[in-house]
């Protein structure tokens, strides 16, 4: 009987855990991509180089207490300069030797304050570094560092599109509203992925978020900056009824510290 209890047990285990991550081929392409609350992402592409979204991390109350801690970082993206998600950059970058992907106005900020390693550029510009293709593209929203009674203009607010050396396409849209053009980067990038902003107040809604899906034509969505505070009242569960209206892109919903590959 105690065998048959912890062969149960087992498999009980292995069907939750199947339930809680996509296998590569799935999702395609063996790029991992993990949730880290927030609009905070970690991904690994297939050659080991790891790049952070918008890192917002120590001061995150969504963040596993054990992924706070950055021990390796290629590359950093941030969409703009608000703190929930500039974040933990310039701490990661300073222990990583990271190089910093930002609007140029966001990049001297950071460079102001001590970072060393700064890549500058703008909407509708690619960067490439080890073999991934960097796009910045539009994102509705704004910008800015609060120091005490100033507040320090960052450049414009952006979304990335990234291109995995194995050809694995994500559109990380930021913080943002909806707009029409989501649907040229649909046609030029053709994203596999796309991570929206679903929270409402600050950024899309489900109803918009459901919108941009359309437009974007992604084979997977993952839905982000809800439930963080009070203020962001839009939910997965509203999203996830709503999306069935575009049947040919399916929600991925992550946990904090959860990953897909």
């Amino acid at each position: 009987m105690k065998k048959i209890s912890l062969m149960f047990s087992v498999v009980l285990s292995l069907l939750l855990l199947s339930s809680l991550t996509l296998n590569a081929s799935e999702i395609g392409k063996e790029v991992k991509i993990t949730f880290l609350g927030h609009a905070a992402f970690k991904c690994v592409s297939p050659k080991g180089v790891v790049i952070y979204i918008d890192p917002f991390l120590s001061g995150n109350p969504k963040t596993p207490a054990e992924m706070k801690t950055v021990e390796k970082a290629d590359l950093i993206l941030v969409t703009h300069g608000h703190g929930d998600h500039v974040g933990d950059t310039l701490a990661i970058a300073e222990k990583t030797n990271a190089r910093i992907v930002a609007m140029p106005e966001l990049g001297r900020y950071l460079t102001r304050k001590g970072a060393k390693n700064v890549i500058g550029m703008n909407k509708g510009g690619t960067y490439t570094s080890h073999g991934i293709a960097i796009t910045m593209v539009h994102a509705i929203h704004s910008s800015s560092v609060t120091e005490g009674d100033q507040v320090i203009y960052t450049g414009e607010p952006a979304g990335f599109v990234i291109r995995f050396e194995n050809g694995f396409t994500l559109y990380y849209a930021g913080d943002t509203g909806i707009f029409s053009d989501m649907k040229i980067i649909g046609e030029i990038y053709k994203p596999e992925l796309s991570i929206l902003p679903i929270g409402s107040h600050f950024t899309m809604d489900p109803r918009e978020a459901t919108y941009a899906a359309k437009l974007l034509g992604s084979k997977f969505v993952i839905p982000m900056h809800y439930g963080t505070f009070p203020v962001l009242t839009g939910t997965v569960e509203e999203f996830q009824k709503l999306m069935k209206d575009v049947p040919q892109s399916k929600v991925l919903v992550l946990k904090p510290g959860e990953t897909v590959q």
